[in-house]
């Protein structure tokens, strides 16, 4: 992983960027304990179970980051989202399958931020929608999607806790003083806190 960028907003969005995959990699680390009845079994939450709940979380990130992408490249927004994306609601039935796919949408993202500058987040994202297109600042987009992914994954840790399998610590990103409780993760992810932080 090389340097982060340096002004400071467009920053903060690849730090948000890492913690979104830091937190994926340690809840699917922790998913992946359960059996795949546990997996599969109806639980209380937004959607019925856990596997419903990270297959939404995966779907949403593909649709959205490809829409960043996109709008990056200077293309049209996707003309068939819905096939595309939403066509199967579940798409992977198990936990590995998911941690893979997740894993490559999480470095998708971070690619993506990386290359932000702050006079560059003002630009407009389109996506489309039933009701026709929607327009938003890449800086209204992605505090979505972080907002989407960490709303989700607390749904997800609290129906750990209906299971054998400990809820994991998922705040823990952030403070420097943290980073012993994070070391394990960043060595498995090929991370160094100067990649991160640039300090």
């Amino acid at each position: 992983m090389t340097t982060a960028p340096q002004h400071p907003l467009s920053r903060h969005f690849y730090t948000m960027a890492c913690n979104n995959a830091w937190a994926n990699h340690r809840l699917l680390k922790a998913c992946s304990q359960l059996s795949q009845e546990e997996f599969v079994a109806t639980r209380t939450g937004f959607f019925p179970t856990i596997k419903a709940t990270l297959n939404h979380i995966l779907t949403v990130d593909w649709f959205y980051i490809d829409a960043l992408e996109r709008e990056l490249r200077g293309e049209v927004p996707h003309p068939n989202y819905r096939d595309a994306f939403f066509s199967v609601e579940e798409p992977f039935d198990t936990c590995a399958a998911l941690q893979a796919e997740q894993a490559k949408a999480d470095r998708r993202l971070i690619e993506y931020c990386r290359q932000l500058r702050d006079d560059t987040l003002g630009r407009t994202v389109t996506i489309l929608r039933t009701k026709g297109p929607q327009h938003d600042s890449r800086t209204r987009l992605l505090a979505h999607l972080f907002q989407h992914q960490i709303h989700h994954r607390g749904q997800v840790h609290a129906m750990l806790a209906g299971t054998h399998v400990a809820p994991p610590q998922l705040d823990d990103f952030f403070c420097a003083g943290d980073a012993p409780l994070r070391t394990a993760d960043f060595v498995e992810l090929g991370w160094t806190e100067a990649s991160i932080w640039g300090e």
